[in-house]
């Protein structure tokens, strides 16, 4: 029988039952696919569970679902009229397990994957940030599928074969891939590994796909880290032989970067930090800048890099906080996200008013919040203005 859908918008805030600290705080906010957590359970369910959200803007609606058996999944996201969703998928430690944009055919996200017994959480959100309506759909591999799939824009793509796959070489080495001669390259595993893969060269639009022996497609990525693509697998991949298939959206005639190294949860955690997908710790771990109270108003002229920079503010009472990113001359591109204390997002935004400077309007009770400012784009390192305001209701 067919789950009833679910409208649920992802702007809204979720109920206490529905806020518990799940994958590492990516779940926060997050609604079981099935509607409870014993129907979520996708190795027994006798059918797919799927829902429908509305996506607001730069926000996301995150699905929550679990494992009770080691199990061959398929999660997918369709939106509906122009909507472009893209998903992440996150383990019980907030570790990436899978991302896609658009392996499932006009738009659609696909993403089949071997996982094992645990909790998971999908995160999807709308590519361009317009708001979006979406269905999310997870179930196994031998249920019905949302998507029809698609080889455009995936790791199908790459010429050759894993049969006929050239030597990798050593763990933690870069080799340079031709897709359209042979984007595939073989390794083997001695010992049960955790792996980070990824492509980078965003002329070309990368994609990556990791196969076992059996040319079975075990995680595949589109869109990681602007246009590169990245493969992180945090739980251990058994000892054995594997291989990793290259494409290219844009242009297969160039030439695309291949690391394949050994998982550093550090360095992963790192990475998050600096993309300003999750708050860092106030431990002196990470360069945090204390800006103190916010009384009124407060400017601070940054030079910026793709790197996020981040900052504390207190608020001293229940406040509307406004925060602005203008970039100095015609180059920058700023982007804004805020962060309460306990590490949950609150707003994020990147181009505001029709220009690339970004702004956030967010309500806040008095707390100290963490703001984090970067600039899109790889090579850019402009200055940028920071101005932060407080206004309060009128006595």
């Amino acid at each position: 029988m067919k789950m009833p859908l679910t409208c649920i918008a992802a702007m809204m805030i979720a109920s206490p039952a529905l806020a518990q600290d799940f994958c590492g705080g990516s779940g926060t906010g997050g609604q079981w696919i099935g509607g409870t957590q014993d129907a979520s359970d996708i190795s027994t369910a006798d059918a797919h569970r799927e829902q429908l959200a509305l996506v607001l803007g730069e926000t996301a609606y995150v699905g929550l679902f679990s494992l009770s058996t080691p199990t061959p999944v398929r999660i997918e996201a369709a939106g509906r009229g122009a909507g472009d969703p893209l998903i992440e998928v996150f383990d019980a430690d907030g570790g990436i397990v899978a991302s896609d944009d658009d392996s499932g055919g006009g738009g659609a996200a696909r993403s089949e994957i071997d996982l094992p017994v645990g909790t998971y959480c999908v995160s999807m959100k709308s590519y361009d940030d317009a708001p979006m309506s979406a269905f999310m759909r997870i179930g196994r591999q031998d249920q019905e599928a949302l998507t029809p799939g698609t080889a455009d824009g995936s790791a199908s793509d790459a010429g050759g074969s894993c049969a006929q796959a050239r030597p990798f070489g050593d763990l933690g080495t870069t080799q340079s891939v031709a897709v359209e001669e042979n984007g595939f390259l073989a390794f083997t595993l001695g010992a049960p590994t955790a792996l980070t893969i990824t492509a980078t060269n965003e002329d070309a639009d990368p994609t990556v796909a990791l196969l076992d022996d059996a040319e079975t497609e075990i995680a595949s990525n589109d869109d990681y880290d602007g246009l590169n693509a990245r493969i992180e697998r945090s739980a251990p991949l058994p000892a054995g032989d594997y291989c990793v298939s290259v494409g290219a959206i844009n242009d297969s005639s160039l030439p695309i970067d291949l690391t394949i190294a050994v998982y550093d949860p550090v360095a992963a955690l790192a990475a998050l930090y600096a993309r300003g997908e999750a708050s860092p710790p106030l431990d002196g771990s990470v360069d945090v800048t204390d800006l103190g109270p916010l009384q009124t108003r407060m400017r601070k002229d940054l030079q910026l890099g793709p790197d996020t920079m981040w900052f504390t503010v207190d608020i001293p009472e229940s406040s509307l906080l406004l925060i602005e990113a203008v970039a100095a001359g015609d180059d920058g591109d700023p982007w804004l996200v805020v962060f309460d204390d306990l590490g949950r997002q609150i707003a994020i935004n990147d181009d505001a008013d029709d220009s690339l400077n970004s702004m956030i309007v967010t309500q806040v009770q008095a707390g100290q919040y963490v703001v984090g400012a970067k600039q899109i784009g790889d090579d850019v390192q402009g200055f940028v203005r920071l101005v932060l305001e407080r206004y309060v209701p009128a006595k």
